[in-house]
């Protein structure tokens, strides 16, 4: 059972539905196993659980 795991800081249902769909057959041209086998785990974290540099993700985009 091939895993791929996604982590992303926010997205839609839309956004994850089109990377799911984008990324799958990729991974699976390179894997050489069929899209069917294929899971994928989508951790989405708060802009505050995200540090990038030595900020929050949520203090930088306040500052935009």
């Amino acid at each position: 059972m091939p895993v791929m795991r996604l982590d992303i800081a926010h997205a839609t249902k839309e956004q994850k539905d089109e990377l799911v769909k984008e990324l799958v057959p990729v991974f699976a041209k390179i894997i050489k196993m069929p899209e069917e086998t294929i899971y994928v785990f989508i951790n989405e974290y708060d802009a505050e659980n995200v540090g990038v540099g030595h900020k929050l993700l949520c203090d930088l985009h306040k500052d935009k």
